[in-house]
């Protein structure tokens, strides 16, 4: 009985030394692994222990953008002028850009266009010598209002306009299937336009440069391509000309002949009928785009656009500044059938411009990726536009870190703008022109599916004398 006794009180010592152990073990270490952490509240205090979770979410940005549905944006950056919209859209967001394809839709690019169809419009040819001729780019001015109404801008097939400086907006017009002989008035050539001669493997007619942008041509591959006052190319046999109006400056009486500018490219050898791929065409608009009846950008209230659907011709309006923007060629309203709105990376180029240089140009990073609107038939689409770097060369400064990499891209030469939805499948354009505006951000645009009522003033400017005969040009003499 003794020794029963003794070993039932051997084995309780046993089981309350293994509790005191276990004890002093948990008050030593109460933290539990991470994947089973909860809150605990700490001795003498209230204050409980914060979580640490685990996740899946990687370090740094992905190399392909993961798309975050928003509303359309409808505000302005701080210190911004506002767009003043009318009642603006806010479409209900949605995880991914979505799209429910045409039943049997007409589909033509962004890789593969057939015989005889355009890239920059999805649509036939009009004759043999479009098909034949390399794809022309002009430099035309958009700023001081005394500019307007530009000359030819209508009979271009696709138009880029961007910032070229403090809020002022420049068109780069590219001509493929007509061959108008009044273009501009025809400026000067800007950063920008490096990107868009390779992207569309075009010729470059401008009016000058600043020397390091001049230096920069002179030095490209595609130098020949360019055709300029600046390098000899004169009226009488490139169809740059003068044309002098009282009370107008010099620098934006200069006028361009697409014909003879063809004929020089032919003189050179370079005049070849290259393609440029990227827009991807479909007669019928992809599914679920929200209502798009106005849209508005402003340049920090020195400059605006907004574009109006016409739902009698299907075909986006332009205004500028409150008025229509009238073609003073043909004396109808700037129009086009795709807008398509892009934010691309600004950023100063101080290696090639003193910061107080009144030529300072600034760079616009047309290459890698961004977000995208594309705006047809009465309806808005998100998604992000592209153009591919093939492998890095000749890294511009970036002036602060938070402007992010400015490293410049080897590209093949055509492969221009491409658009897609987030599932990496292509947003299809109406076949027809595009007009593209690059902007710094998003939130400078306004989408609306109310149009304001502006159209009044445009049948007091349709009053006014169109295709009046131009004064006799005189040779052009500089840019």
């Amino acid at each position: 009985m003794r020794r029963v006794l003794r070993f039932l009180t051997l084995i309780g010592a046993l089981v309350v030394g293994l509790v005191a152990l276990t004890v002093t073990v948990a008050q030593d270490d109460d933290t539990p692994p991470l994947d089973n952490r909860i809150p605990v509240t700490l001795p003498g205090t209230n204050t409980p222990r914060p979580f640490v979770l685990r996740t899946n979410t990687p370090s740094g940005p992905t190399a392909t953008p993961s798309w975050t549905a928003s509303p359309l944006p409808t505000n302005t950056p701080t210190n911004t002028p506002s767009a003043t919209p009318t009642n603006t859209l806010t479409p209900t967001p949605s995880d991914t850009p979505t799209h429910t394809p045409s039943p049997t839709p007409t589909l033509v690019g962004p890789v593969f266009y057939p015989d005889g169809v355009s890239p920059l419009t999805g649509l036939p040819y009009p004759n043999d010598e479009a098909l034949t001729r390399r794809n022309l780019i002009i430099k035309i001015s958009n700023f001081p209002p005394i500019v307007r109404p530009q000359s030819g801008v209508n009979a271009a097939d696709v138009v880029y306009e961007y910032e070229v400086e403090g809020g002022v907006t420049r068109f780069a017009a590219i001509f493929r299937n007509n061959t108008p002989d009044h273009v501009g008035p025809v400026r000067s050539a800007r950063l920008t336009d490096l990107e868009l001669v390779d992207m569309y493997q075009a010729l470059l007619g401008y009016s000058g440069a600043s020397e390091p942008i001049q230096n920069l041509i002179m030095s490209a591959d595609w130098s020949w391509q360019a055709i300029s006052p600046s390098r000899g190319d004169n009226c009488e046999e490139a169809g740059f000309c003068r044309f002098p109006r009282e009370g107008l400056p010099s620098e934006h009486t200069l006028y361009a002949n697409t014909e003879l500018i063809w004929e020089r490219a032919t003189a050179r050898g370079i005049n070849t009928g290259y393609r440029a791929h990227g827009f991807a065409f479909s007669d019928e608009p992809d599914g679920d785009g929200l209502p798009a009846n106005d849209v508005f950008v402003e340049w920090y209230g020195l400059t605006d656009a907004r574009w109006q659907y016409d739902s009698a011709t299907g075909r986006y309006l332009r205004f500028t500044e409150t008025q229509p923007h009238i073609d003073a060629a043909d004396g109808e309203q700037l129009w086009a059938d795709n807008v398509v709105i892009i934010e691309a990376l600004h950023q100063d180029r101080p290696d090639l411009f003193d910061p107080a240089s009144s030529t300072a140009s600034h760079q616009i990073n047309l290459w890698g990726t961004g977000r995208a609107y594309l705006i047809r038939d009465g309806r808005a689409y998100q998604g992000f536009w592209e153009r591919r770097c093939i492998q890095s060369r000749n890294p511009t400064p970036t002036p602060t870190p938070e402007e992010g990499p400015s490293l410049r891209c080897d590209i093949d030469p055509g492969d221009a703008l491409r658009l897609y939805y987030g599932d990496n499948t292509p947003m299809m354009m109406k076949p027809g022109r595009t007009w593209v505006t690059v902007t710094r951000w998003l939130n400078y645009v306004s989408i609306s599916e109310v149009a304001p009522d502006i159209n009044a003033t445009a049948a007091v400017l349709r009053l006014t004398p169109t295709n009046t005969p131009w004064p006799t040009p005189v040779p052009a003499a500089g840019s």
